[in-house]
Order: C-alpha cells, then sequence, then structure tokens
C-alpha cells in the first residue's frame, strides 16, 4: 500500500476521528482525575498511572479503530466486511465517534464553566475556623515617622501566633499587600483563605503606648472582641501577649506547653532595646522589598544598638544574622571571615534562646546561603518549622532544598504549603513553575 493509500484509508476507517476523540476523552479524564483524587486524599501516583495508561492506550485504541467496525449486529473485523456493509459500517461508527466528541467537549467546556462560579471554588475550598490575617496596624501617632512601631507590634503578635500548629497564620509579606483598614473584609479573607481578620491601631507618646485591636468573623463581618490598651512603652510586650493569647482562646486553639510559652514570653526587659530592635526590623523589612544597601545598613545598625542594650536579646541576634545573610546573598557577598562572624552571632542566639525559631532559621540560612551545605540547612529549616509551624519562609527554603535534590514532590508539596501561608507573594508561583519546569 502506497502512502497516498495508506492515508486515504486512515480516514475511511475513521481513525483520524478516533484519534481526536480519544484525545478529548483523554484530557476530560485527566483534568478530573487532578481535580477529584486531592479531594480523596488519593497519592500522586494514581494520577500518574492514569496519564500513563491514557498514553499507552492511544496506539491500542488506534490499532482497534483500523481491525474493528461497529455494525447493527455488534463490532466486526473491517475485513470481514463486503464493501457495501464496510461503507455502511463505517458511516455508523463515524457518528458514534461524532457524538463521543461531541459529548466529550460538551464535558470539557461544562468544567471549565463550573471550575469559575464563585459558588464552586468557595464550596471547593475549605476555610478553617482556625485561620487568621493579621493586617497592618494603623499608626495614629503624629510623629509619621512612628509608623516602625505599629508595623512592629502587628509583626509580633503575627510572629506569636504562627508558633501556634492548630492555627493558619498568614504571613507578613501576603498581609503588607493591604491597607490597615480595607473596605471590604470579606473579599480580603476569601483572597487569604482565612475565616478572622485583626485589626489594630498604635499610638506612641513619648513613653506611652496605646494599642486599639479588633478581632472580626469576616465571614459573618461581626467583632468577635475588641479592646484599647494604654501601657508604658516597658509593659508593651505584654500587650503583644495578651493579644495573642486572646486570639488564640477566641480561635480555640489547643495550646501545647511550649506554645503556650512562645505566646507569653518577653523577649527583653530593656523597653529601649526593644524599641530600637522594632526598627531594626522596620529597616530589615525595607531592605529585603528593595535590596538597598543603605537599608541593609540601617537595619544592621539597629541591630547592633540593640545588643549594645542587651546582650541577651537572641532574637536581635538571630535577625542580626539573617539582615547579613539576605544582604550577602541578594547585595555584596561576605568575605569567609565576615561569615563566621555571622556564625558567632548566631551560635550566641542559640546558646541564649536553644528553641528560638528566628535563631535555627538563621542557622539554616546561614549553611544554605552561606557555604551552600543544603542537608545541614534542611535540617535546620525543618527545626525551624517544628518551632514556628506557620513559617512560610522556612516551608520555602525547604521546598528549595527539595528542588535542588530532586525531589520534586516534595519540593512541589513544600511550595504549595508555603503558597497557603503566604497567598500574595508573587515569588512563590514563580518557584512553582520553576520546579514543574525542572
Amino acid at each position: 500500500m502506497n502512502r497516498g493509500n495508506f492515508f486515504s484509508e486512515l480516514k475511511r476507517r475513521n481513525v483520524y476521528r478516533a484519534a481526536v476523540a480519544y484525545g478529548v476523552v483523554a484530557w476530560f479524564l485527566t483534568q478530573l482525575t487532578t481535580q477529584v483524587f486531592p479531594f480523596f486524599e488519593i497519592p500522586n501516583s494514581a494520577v500518574r498511572f492514569v496519564v500513563i495508561a491514557l498514553a499507552v492506550g492511544f496506539p491500542i485504541a488506534m490499532l482497534l479503530a483500523w481491525i474493528y467496525e461497529f455494525t447493527p449486529e455488534g463490532v466486526v473485523r473491517t475485513e470481514a466486511l463486503g464493501p457495501a456493509q464496510a461503507e455502511s459500517a463505517q458511516r455508523i461508527t463515524g457518528r458514534i465517534l461524532d457524538f463521543v466528541i461531541i459529548g466529550a467537549l460538551l464535558l470539557v467546556i461544562a468544567m471549565l464553566i463550573v471550575g469559575r462560579l464563585p459558588f464552586y471554588r468557595q464550596a471547593g475550598e475549605s476555610i478553617s475556623q482556625k485561620s487568621i490575617a493579621v493586617l497592618p496596624f494603623e499608626n495614629l501617632s503624629e510623629e509619621k515617622q512612628n509608623a516602625y512601631f505599629a508595623d512592629g507590634i502587628q509583626n509580633e503578635i503575627l510572629t506569636r501566633l504562627a508558633t501556634v500548629r492548630d492555627l493558619k497564620v498568614i504571613s507578613r509579606t501576603s498581609t503588607a499587600k493591604y491597607q490597615s483598614k480595607p473596605d471590604n473584609l470579606k473579599a480580603v479573607a476569601q483572597e487569604l483563605g482565612v475565616s478572622t481578620i485583626l485589626e489594630g491601631a498604635v499610638q506612641k507618646v513619648g513613653d506611652k503606648v496605646r494599642v486599639n485591636v479588633q478581632l472580626i468573623d469576616a465571614r459573618a463581618d461581626t467583632h468577635l472582641w475588641a479592646k484599647s490598651y494604654d501601657r508604658d512603652l516597658k509593659d508593651v510586650l505584654g500587650v503583644e501577649s495578651e493579644v495573642s493569647q486572646e486570639i488564640a482562646d477566641a480561635l480555640r486553639a489547643n495550646l501545647s506547653p511550649s506554645e503556650s510559652h512562645a505566646l507569653s514570653a518577653v523577649k527583653t526587659p530593656d523597653a529601649e532595646a526593644y524599641d530600637l530592635f522594632l526598627r531594626g526590623e522596620y529597616e530589615f523589612h525595607q531592605a529585603e522589598s528593595s535590596l538597598a544597601a543603605e537599608a541593609y545598613d540601617r537595619a544592621d545598625a539597629f541591630y547592633q544598638e540593640t545588643l549594645a542594650r542587651d546582650p541577651n536579646f537572641a532574637e536581635a541576634a538571630a535577625e542580626l544574622a539573617r539582615n547579613r545573610l539576605s544582604r550577602h546573598w541578594f547585595v555584596s557577598p561576605l568575605a569567609p571571615a565576615e561569615l563566621e562572624e555571622v556564625k558567632s552571632i548566631i551560635d550566641r542566639a542559640l546558646a541564649l534562646a536553644p528553641n528560638s525559631p528566628e535563631a535555627h532559621l538563621a542557622l539554616g540560612l546561614f549553611f544554605y546561603q552561606g557555604h551552600r551545605q543544603y542537608e545541614n540547612a534542611l535540617k535546620e529549616f525543618d527545626r525551624t518549622l517544628e518551632l514556628q509551624p506557620n513559617n512560610a519562609l522556612a516551608r520555602q527554603y525547604c521546598a528549595a532544598v527539595y528542588r535542588r535534590r530532586g525531589e520534586w514532590e516534595r519540593a512541589l508539596a513544600d511550595f504549595q504549603q508555603a503558597q497557603e501561608l503566604d497567598p500574595r507573594d508573587a515569588a512563590i508561583p514563580g518557584e512553582l513553575g520553576n520546579t514543574y519546569a525542572a
């Protein structure tokens, strides 16, 4: 049989139609399994099996389309039919395949439409009642430079809550995208995947601080509680502890003894050291977003002043190290001697607070960014997540290590978990895309 006759025979025997029908049905089944299997917690290996089976089945289906035809008497071999019977059978087969193609296409269109309906998305996404986003606190101080203080109070409450395993706490990177009092809280909650939102305002005048907070059930747009605190600056850490505990109680979070301690711990007794620390945190956040060397330098100076005031402030030492490592990674590399100095700062933080998630994160970044020692880095990131399960950054770095080791599924799983905790960070979808591409 020459080439022209072969292709004519393929058309006459409806092999082309069969290929189109098979392709449409296979695509529909692939989409169906990728959406339904995770709901029943069926492992990804089952989805891969379906895809491989469909791929293997394609040449078999084409062979069957070549050999057999549908007739009123059933399925028979094409060679067993006379010319008139064969022509009639092929018309019947063609119509059946046309119906299959049209039906499958209608199902595909229906799936695409339903998947984009708001009620479908809401029904398919179960938002935990024990989930919260702490929005940026409003700075009510006359001195606008006190914005660092409102930012620091918000971040400290968020950091404490992040230690509670029974809660889902959205990362600061995502909450920073919103103003302190957005108009549509329900929309914000849906975008962040939470049921409750904490709003707040801070007014600092000299050594006096007023903190107003309100916890809102965003689904019903109702207040769960609201409270004002008037304190001296030296007592503001107590406010952060009280607010964190109130939130945990309101959301009925189950707290372990270590989590209760993390919520109530006082990191420094020195009010001025704490104020300097918050200034350093503010500058560090500015540096991370701008990658400006000057912002890193300002943060470094504030952290060093903090430690000069209180040498036992473990978190300040950890953040000083993290600031230097971030600059090393993104702006200008540190010399070997400077990296060793960073290591000594981290060792000091861990000696002061062996269970500090900030210190373990800093050590993980030292191994990852400082020396590309991925096994040691992963151990520290895992320890960070044990101490602070809602730490999206540690989760991202776990994923990055797994990707470097070629453990694709674990990398994707960790990036996806990080995205749940930090849904407005545009870098995470990019990392997911890079991982799929790799």
